[in-house]
């Protein structure tokens, strides 16, 4: 694992806003990290100067009171520098993983890709990522959710019982991988 930023302190309030706590730290690969990187330089470059100008556009028309377009203008520019706010202090704070430079390769730890398979035979890849990275459709799932915490610390071959919804499945974890 590489470390690229301070832990925060048990005291650092996670999200201002929800008033939480953070009681663990927060953790990224470095392809999470990229793509919330993107995404905070396409806020800050692209899409607030552009709102800005619109705004500014429509406050010349005149009554500001009565202008949807101003009105709605000012709530996405607050939505967009809240979701500036939130990255910034996310990357700021994360702990960043890339997952090729795992040493032990024998276990599951976060980053890592896994295969496993069901009492049915049927065979599911997943990567274990941090909270902010999670898409389901993509195979990423989160090392806090039931399944991710069930396979830390496992190797090849270990049968795992997690809990759903739908009630409690077996898994056998068949591949590890760190990409």
């Amino acid at each position: 694992m590489s470390q690229e930023a301070p832990e925060p302190p048990d005291d650092t309030p996670e999200d201002e806003e929800a008033g939480e706590q953070a009681p663990f730290r927060r953790y990224l690969t470095r392809a999470g990290a990229e793509r919330m990187h993107r995404e905070l330089l396409q806020l800050l470059n692209e899409a607030r100067p552009k709102v800005t100008a619109e705004v500014s556009a429509a406050a010349a028309q005149g009554d500001r009171s009565e202008n949807a377009e101003y009105i709605y203008g000012k709530k996405r520019l607050r939505e967009i520098d809240r979701r500036i706010r939130f990255l910034s202090k996310r990357l700021d704070t994360a702990t960043i993983v890339t997952p090729s430079e795992q040493g032990d390769r024998s276990k599951v730890y976060f980053g890592a890709t896994v295969t496993l398979e069901d009492e049915g035979g049927i065979r599911s890849t997943y990567q274990i990522v941090g909270s902010d990275e999670i898409d389901a459709s993509g195979g990423r799932i989160s090392v806090e959710s039931p399944m991710g915490r069930a396979l830390l610390r496992k190797a090849l071959g270990d049968t795992v019982e997690v809990r759903r919804p739908r009630g409690e499945i077996e898994l056998t974890l068949v591949d590890i991988r760190y990409d």
